[in-house]
């Protein structure tokens, strides 16, 4: 009998336990609701499908009274622009950083003890910090995102760089190649791919900081909505903001993941 670590599911099998999960979720959010439902017909906690789907139509597809804006979709721009710079921000340090981190012994001593304490720091207690020095402004959300996720890349990516094979760099020198020639055309290329790795990550992270940031001091983004809905216990406002989220940073996460498949192919050869 072959023992169960060695079976593999075939396609319909893996999607079908893919799914699975989803499916258990759903089905026991549909038995909770119609049983709170069915004691209190005006019950919050857990709405009605019918009581959702009203509420992305007015989120989504309604102009706001107020403002005229479509507030789903101006929340999410909001969101994503902040995301997006910080999220940028911190790759080019950490890039920059990790690399030579992992690689020059005198940068490595300077900077490792320093980097692993940053990293200890939890983040959003600097966020008051944040908004006495930068504002209230964007920039100190960007400067949340940045603080929070640029110590992992950076260690994240130095332990990749001291993975190359020395003997790579010994043939490099042996060649006559520079430090920067061996940085440019040994290390970043191997290392590119793995900092996608790294960014790919940090969203989970990247995600919790921006929410908290905008759930303290915004006017706009998807954080700041739902800690706006939840002083009116509006769950049918809440479920999908946070369903919306989720699916974005999966979206980002595959995008990221099909970005390196493209363009570092090299790393898939014989998989």
């Amino acid at each position: 009998m072959r023992r169960l670590i060695n079976r593999r599911p075939d396609v319909a099998s893996r999607f079908g336990l893919m799914i699975l999960p989803f499916v258990i979720v759903v089905i026991a959010y549909m038995v909770a609701s119609e049983a709170r439902l069915s004691v209190n017909p005006n019950d919050k906690l857990l709405p009605g499908w019918s009581t959702i789907s009203d509420a992305i139509e007015r989120m989504a597809f309604l102009p706001d009274q107020r403002t005229g804006d479509y507030l789903l979709w101006s929340d999410t721009l909001s969101s994503l622009t902040r995301l997006g710079i910080g999220v940028a921000i911190a790759t080019l340090i950490g890039g920059i950083f990790g690399i030579l981190q992992g690689l020059i012994p005198y940068f490595r001593a300077t900077f490792n003890a320093f980097t692993g304490v940053l990293s200890m720091i939890p983040p959003l207690s600097v966020l008051p910090i944040l908004f006495i020095i930068f504002g209230l402004g964007e920039l100190a959300k960007v400067m949340l995102v940045v603080i929070g996720i640029v110590p992992f890349i950076i260690r994240d990516l130095a332990l990749r760089t001291a993975e190359i094979p020395h003997e790579e760099i010994i043939k490099a020198q042996t060649l006559g190649a520079s430090t920067w020639q061996i940085i440019l055309r040994i290390v970043v290329p191997q290392m590119l791919p793995r900092l996608i790795d790294g960014v790919r990550l940090s969203l989970g992270a990247a995600w919790l900081f921006l929410i908290a940031a905008e759930a303290i001091a915004s006017d706009s983004g998807l954080g700041y909505r739902i800690f706006l809905m939840r002083r009116y216990l509006a769950m049918d406002v809440i479920l999908p903001y946070v369903a919306w989220i989720t699916i974005l940073a999966f979206a980002l996460d595959l995008s990221l993941r099909l970005f390196q498949r493209i363009a570092f192919r090299w790393m898939y050869r014989g998989n």
